[in-house]
């Protein structure tokens, strides 16, 4: 169509357009991929030809095995394989290793939250490959790889699919996965993955009818100093999540009570745009520094309240950050403390007339569902949300605790937020090889 240049906006023949929206990032570094190494070998981890359930959500999980005594490997590359047809009910993907202390896992391919999953499943937690909708094939910096294989891992993997099926298609049959591209050639850093921000859980909930409503998730300085090498880590790569009422993530390095660097920032989220992105400038994490990750939701088209869950109308504030020299930490995420949400509970419902709550008889669901939402009762939670202590869950890749007091800890106070130097466009100023504003007249020749 424009295989030869136009001089007039009034050549392009919009006619031949197919219309629609294409999201992309146009901040980006400016760097190609590295080239994948003459060694590389792949290996695909798919759902095996399962019929996705005629429901809503599903988490399917599928236990994989590699070959025994592989030796270690780097991965240097991944990429989603999704299977033709299925692109809009694929939602998420992701591979995680169980824990090297098992030397057997049962064989199990099914819904994630069956009463038939083995609990062992549960102790395959450390995330070798993430993606999500809109993202692109992964590449590693040259000199860092993901461990695969060898002395102190597993050969244990579960990959786990989540399906969006909103529409209740029944028949259709998935094979979607994750493609990892390894090399016995390692590189001189092992990397690894760590989720930052909000655990899964329905105590962290957005009142309906906002427009803006804030949930922050802390990574605290307790945890990065019982749990990081003294030297720290370096993020080099990071990634965004959250369900459909997320608009705007947010994380940010704070040392010395203040904000010192932006991590990565969307101010137009989108959750069908979920690509990892490659920092411009890594940015390291000493042990002490405290990861504050902000999501702000919209609600306005809800008349019911949307807590923290797996669920796609439940909510999620995470950021999967890639870093190196890998470290035994693989989640350093926050909630309020569940006995002062009880306490709200007990406020809102005396303000309302009521005789405080039964909390004890129903779930935090229920209860969030029976608050008469005002003004007063969505910004005492905004309060709660923001000065409550919270339980801190640094977590290793077996799911364990590192040791601490991790239950009713304060959190992080941040003096002086960062100041970011404004681009061009902030400023309203022309760019350089411009003359001025174009403005662009119909065309009513047509």
């Amino acid at each position: 169509m424009l295989d030869q240049p136009i001089r007039s906006l009034k050549q392009l023949n919009v006619s031949r357009l197919q219309m629609g929206v294409q999201r992309i990032l146009l901040l980006r570094p400016d760097t190609p991929n590295p080239s994948l190494p003459p060694d590389v070998r792949s290996l695909e981890v798919l759902a095996p030809d399962i019929i996705i359930p005629s429901q809503e959500t599903t988490y399917w999980c599928h236990m994989y095995q590699l070959p025994p005594n592989m030796p270690k490997h780097h991965i240097v590359m991944y990429e989603a394989v999704i299977t033709p047809g299925n692109e809009a009910i694929v939602h998420h993907i992701e591979v995680f290793e169980c824990s090297p202390q098992m030397d057997t896992v049962p064989q199990y391919s099914g819904s994630c939250d069956s009463k038939m999953k083995p609990q062992k499943l549960n102790n395959c937690r450390h995330v070798l490959a993430a993606w999500a909708l809109g993202a692109e094939p992964f590449y590693y910096p040259s000199d860092a790889g993901l461990p695969l294989g060898g002395e102190g891992s597993s050969r244990f993997l579960r990959l786990e699919v989540h399906y969006h099926n909103p529409l209740l298609i029944s028949g259709r049959r998935d094979s979607s996965g994750i493609r990892l591209w390894y090399t016995p050639s390692l590189r001189r850093f092992d990397a690894g993955i760590m989720e930052l921000g909000l655990v899964y859980t329905p105590v962290m909930a957005i009142p309906p009818h906002q427009r803006s409503f804030p949930l922050t998730g802390y990574c605290t300085a307790a945890c990065t100093r019982t749990a990081l090498p003294h030297g720290g880590i370096h993020i080099f790569a990071s990634q965004l999540h959250t369900h459909l009422a997320g608009r705007t993530v947010r994380t940010v390095l704070v040392r010395g009570g203040k904000e010192v660097e932006v991590v990565q920032e969307d101010k137009h989220y989108s959750t069908h745009y979920q690509i990892i992105r490659i920092l411009r400038k890594m940015v390291t994490v000493l042990p002490g520094d405290a990861l504050v990750t902000k999501c702000t939701y919209n609600t306005e088209d809800r008349d019911k309240p949307t807590v923290g869950g797996f669920g796609i109308m439940e909510e999620m504030c995470v950021n999967y950050v890639h870093y190196y020299p890998r470290t035994q930490l693989e989640l350093c995420k926050s909630h309020v403390d569940p006995g002062y949400l009880q306490k709200y509970f007990s406020l809102i419902n005396r303000f309302h007339g009521g005789e405080g709550c039964s909390c004890s008889q129903k779930t935090v669901e229920e209860e969030f569902s029976s608050v008469s939402w005002d003004s007063f009762s969505e910004e005492v939670l905004n309060s709660l949300y923001t000065t409550s202590p919270i339980s801190m869950h640094c977590n290793k890749s077996t799911a364990e605790l590192f040791p601490g007091d991790w239950e009713k800890q304060k959190i992080p106070e941040v003096s002086e937020e960062f100041q970011h130097h404004p681009y061009r466009c902030e400023l309203g100023r022309t760019a350089p090889w411009s003359t001025g504003a174009t403005e662009v007249q119909p065309d009513h020749t047509g």
